[in-house]
Order: C-alpha cells, then sequence, then structure tokens
C-alpha cells in the first residue's frame, strides 16, 4: 500500500512530456474503472488517446501531472488545449483532470486547477477562458468547479447516453491580453 497521508505541500507538479505517456495512461485506465471517474470507459482509453492530448497540450495547451512521491507513477493530471479555427485562440478546451482514487479528497485536484490558473494568469495570458463539461448528474464536481471560479454557461440537454444533461462551464483569466482587435475576427 502507498503512502497517502502526506500533506499537499509534499507533492510537486510539473510540465508534462510524451515520455509520461505510458504512465499517464495508466493512471486514466485506473480512475476509467470506476463510475464517475471520468467520461470514457477503461477500453476507450488508449494509447492513442493519451498521445493524442499531449501532443495538443503540448502544441497550444498546457499539460500537468503529480507524481506520487513514494513511486514510480503519475497519480494526478490535468490538461486543455486550443481548438483549431482562429477565431477560438483565446480559449483553452477539452479540459480533463484526473486523480488516482487512492489519493482522492486530498486537495490534489484543486492543487492541479490552481497550478493551471497560475500558469494561464502569468504565462498565457493570450488565454481568455478555459472551458470544461461536467456531466449534470455530477453534483460534487459541479459544485467543486462552481468553487474553483468556474461559471455554469447552459445545458447540453440528454448529451449523456441520451438522458442526461452535461453542462458546459467557464473559467475566465482576469489578466487576458487581447492579441487583436475585433476587426480581425
Amino acid at each position: 500500500m502507498h503512502k497517502t497521508n502526506i500533506s499537499q505541500t509534499d507533492y510537486k507538479i510539473r510540465l508534462a512530456t510524451l515520455v509520461d505517456q505510458p504512465k499517464i495512461l495508466d493512471l486514466y485506465k485506473k480512475v476509467a474503472k470506476n463510475a464517475g471517474g471520468i467520461a470514457r470507459t477503461a477500453e476507450e482509453v488508449t494509447e492513442e488517446y493519451i498521445k493524442n492530448n499531449l501532443e495538443k497540450s503540448d502544441n497550444s495547451g498546457i499539460c500537468l501531472v503529480i507524481d506520487d512521491p513514494s513511486a514510480n507513477r503519475i497519480i494526478g493530471e490535468i490538461h486543455c488545449y486550443k481548438l483549431v479555427p482562429k477565431i477560438f485562440r483565446h480559449i483553452l478546451t477539452e479540459l480533463t483532470v484526473v486523480v488516482d482514487n487512492e489519493y482522492q479528497n486530498k486537495g490534489l485536484g484543486k492543487l492541479l486547477f490552481t497550478s493551471l490558473f497560475n500558469i494561464i494568469e502569468t504565462s498565457r495570458t493570450d488565454i481568455l477562458r478555459v472551458e470544461l463539461i461536467a456531466r449534470e448528474s455530477n453534483e460534487k464536481a459541479i459544485r467543486f468547479y462552481e468553487k474553483l471560479g468556474f461559471k455554469i454557461e447552459g445545458r447540453f440537454e440528454k448529451r449523456v447516453n441520451g438522458v442526461e444533461a452535461d453542462i458546459p462551464m467557464a473559467w475566465f483569466n482576469e489578466n487576458y491580453v487581447s492579441e487583436t482587435s475585433t476587426k480581425d475576427i
């Protein structure tokens, strides 16, 4: 059993690299096995899926990980990236956050988000908004995201399995600096 009762200050956040792909894959597969862990099933979490997220995050977004301080594995990951159309260049989207089940409710999700926001506020002032989508039934996550500063922006009715709504949410960077005027849009 891994030591899981250490303080939040014992965890180090770092930028992910392609070398992390196998460990991130292991993390996602583990979390995907639990109902409500992430939207994808363990079978849908593939090497290509993880590689695609890492490459897109490296090219236009951010991907952060937390290493287990007592073992050779990753216990948390957050990523988001830009969409291709130029009119969306001020947005990081497709945000996914994953924390190993053994390490949940220890503040690591909050640590990942606050680290992400700090990078955006200080180094990515080209980003105005960060978007995520939460399943309507995941009320705990929605409350968590709201406490972090995300705003609910509507509902995608019957989006999940044709019966449940998804809730789009956004966080806004107060340090945003527009690169262009509105005439370029």
